[in-house]
């Protein structure tokens, strides 16, 4: 009789463990999806390029998807520049150094990339591989009209910057990554540096099925609030609409979970030579990179290169947008004959 009292308060235990954050999930879930209601009356950029195309935001279809994409600087005629951004972000984070870039005489398009566009959000962890991550970019670059350009990417986004510029290098004319060096040095050390292990470790629970969605979702108001660095209320706004709807977090989540993505699997093609001009911008207070790895890429760029280290942590356009954005044009500006 004990012992079936004791089974029964276990089953009550685990009903409750297994409800009230699927109930707190529930709650916390925009089922209007507001977001994507909001993306799906921009105009599209194939409508709005029939006359010069002005300083906005657009859907931009390319790789057979859907892209939310901000565009400016498109007046001018000067050199091509995309932006990357990280997770769990959006396209938001880059608008100041667009508008700057921008009154330089750069042509600027930074997207929502496949996961955070409502219209590009696949389902199936493996459309989410690093090689569909590289199309995407490139696919984005035809439909505008870029054949080469300036690329720059910031944590995932740098990752996905760094197998673009070793797979077409023909297409870039100047790399920049924020915070991820080399990715066939960092999957690397993934595998064998006891320090990037430990600052990596969260990277086992993100490919854990349904609980970081919960987590993520039921906690993105502290998540936010905790954020390094100064972040625009039009940055914090996007971003916790987007993760307010349900799958968006799933898809932005499977670039952890695809398959070659962050195993070993394909070390070897990530550790081709980089043989476009190179900066490589770090923070002496990230948390998520180990120090000592970052001198080990050199031997994989065959390109100029510089590497600046700021007094700045992981979210180094938050923190120092300024200095990021001083030394983005600075390494155009050098690198424009190439």
């Amino acid at each position: 009789m004990a012992w079936k009292r004791v089974k029964i308060i276990l089953l009550v235990i685990i009903i409750i463990a297994l409800l009230v954050p699927s109930i707190l999930y529930l709650l916390s879930i925009d089922h209007s999806k507001s977001y994507s209601a909001s993306v799906e009356v921009l105009a599209f950029y194939d409508d709005a390029q029939k006359t010069i195309v002005s300083d906005g935001i657009y859907q931009l279809k390319a790789n057979g998807l859907t892209f939310k994409t901000r565009i400016a600087g498109f007046q001018s005629t000067g050199n091509n520049v995309i932006l990357l951004h990280g997770f769990p972000q959006t396209s938001s984070i880059w608008q100041p150094m667009m508008d700057q870039a921008a009154s330089e005489g750069y042509r600027v398009v930074a997207f929502d990339q496949r996961g955070y566009s409502p219209g590009a959000r696949p389902k199936g962890k493996e459309h989410y591989s690093i090689d569909y991550l590289v199309e995407d970019v490139l696919s984005v670059a035809d439909a505008v009209g870029f054949d080469t350009f300036h690329l720059v990417g910031h944590d995932w986004g740098s990752s996905v910057g760094w197998k673009t510029v070793m797979d077409h290098p023909e297409r870039i004319k100047t790399w920049t990554a924020l915070s991820i060096p080399h990715i066939g040095v960092f999957y690397d050390a993934l595998q064998n540096n006891t320090d990037q292990q430990k600052r990596s470790s969260y990277i086992s629970t993100f490919q854990l099925p349904i609980l970081p969605e919960l987590l993520f979702v039921i906690g993105k108001d502290k998540m936010l609030s905790s954020l390094e660095g100064v972040w625009r209320d039009e940055e914090i706004s996007e971003i916790k609409d987007l993760l307010s709807e349900h799958g968006a977090m799933t898809s932005a989540l499977n670039w952890y979970r695809a398959p070659g993505n962050i195993d070993s699997t394909n070390i070897g093609e990530l550790k081709k030579k980089v043989i476009r001009p190179t900066l490589y911008i770090w923070g002496n207070q990230d948390k998520v990179v180990a120090p000592d790895i970052i001198p080990l890429q050199k031997e994989f760029i065959e390109a100029p290169y510089k590497e600046v280290e700021l007094d700045a942590g992981h979210s180094l356009i938050q923190e120092q947008r300024d200095k990021v954005s001083e030394l983005l044009l600075e390494h155009w500006g050098e690198k424009n004959s190439h």
